[in-house]
């Protein structure tokens, strides 16, 4: 089901910082994403020379361009952080590694044309997860699935590695890992700011969860000498064309399964109070829209 809770504010801040932290153009940035590194290989490298950052900022047809991917150590690593988990990971990661190793061909000079192998990196292809729907720490999605013929000889096939980093989750890593501990506890502080029998509203929640990032000095001050940044960041991306396009794309995946109906009532009385169109709400709870201006306007009728 959808995050209803988090498309309050840009469901996207999540990813928006995590990239802010890991994919910044400093020797901090780098550092804590040589860590991250780390966490994941069980490695102790600590020279960030040793990372060659190769992300691809002018590939708009995949929407992931704005990750993050570097080389290191013979292998090719693709990160991206997602706040909802989308099956066709595997094919997008598939077209922008193509493109990524087309420019370490180029790059290279190798000729693919000849008579004697290239070597290439070995690609890695990890997602971290952190939506609120429930999964387990680790798992993954694999190319295959899209096949229209099955086909189980793993001739061709590409994988996903999907890391839940919620708070709770992926314990090990986070521990190896302070700089994700960090940020994951800090988007769980905004969450729970929201939950509860006094939920705050989600720049509250964001202003709270900022100053006990400070108070306790996640990454390293990061948070209160960037807080301006941070905060710009997160509370100006959302505006109701986002809200809507979010809410269209996702279409509830799974079918709302939102449960009663009282609870769909409730749902697209909420998107309403939102700004949402009502035609992006029919098509959202798959009703029609005379059925939910009815809910709408009998809403306005007890008001």
């Amino acid at each position: 089901m959808a995050e209803i809770n988090d498309v309050t504010g840009n469901r996207n801040y999540k990813d928006s910082l995590f990239r802010f932290i890991f994919k910044g153009n400093n020797e901090r940035s780098r550092k804590w994403l040589l860590s991250l590194y780390n966490a994941l290989r069980g490695s102790n490298y600590e020279d960030t020379s040793q990372l060659e950052i190769t992300t691809l900022e002018d590939v708009i047809y995949i929407s992931i361009k704005n990750d993050l991917s570097f080389l290191i150590n013979d292998e090719m690593y693709l990160f991206e952080h997602q706040s909802t988990v989308n099956p066709n990971m595997p094919v997008r990661g598939l077209l922008y590694f193509s493109k990524l190793y087309e420019n370490f061909i180029s790059k290279q000079k190798l000729n693919i044309y000849g008579g004697k192998l290239i070597k290439l990196p070995t690609p890695k292809y990890i997602v971290f997860y952190n939506g609120q729907n429930k999964f387990p720490d680790l798992f993954q999605y694999h190319l295959s699935d899209a096949f229209l013929t099955p086909d189980d000889s793993n001739n061709f096939e590409w994988t996903a590695t999907v890391i839940n980093i919620n708070k709770n989750h992926s314990q090990e890593l986070q521990k190896n890992c302070k700089a994700l501990y960090d940020y994951s506890e800090f988007i769980a502080r905004i969450r729970q700011n929201m939950e509860g029998e006094n939920p705050l509203s989600f720049q509250d929640a964001v202003n709270e969860a900022m100053d006990y990032a400070i108070a306790h000095n996640f990454l390293e001050g990061f948070f209160r000498e960037e807080k301006a940044k941070i905060m710009n960041s997160i509370l100006t991306q959302f505006d109701k064309e986002t809200y809507e396009k979010a809410i269209r794309n996702e279409g509830f995946d799974e079918g709302i399964s939102i449960g009663s109906s009282q609870k769909t009532i409730e749902a697209a009385k909420s998107f309403y109070a939102n700004g949402v169109s009502i035609e992006v709400i029919a098509k959202s709870l798959k009703m029609t829209e005379e059925q939910v201006q009815k809910i709408i306007s009998e809403n306005q009728d007890k008001a």
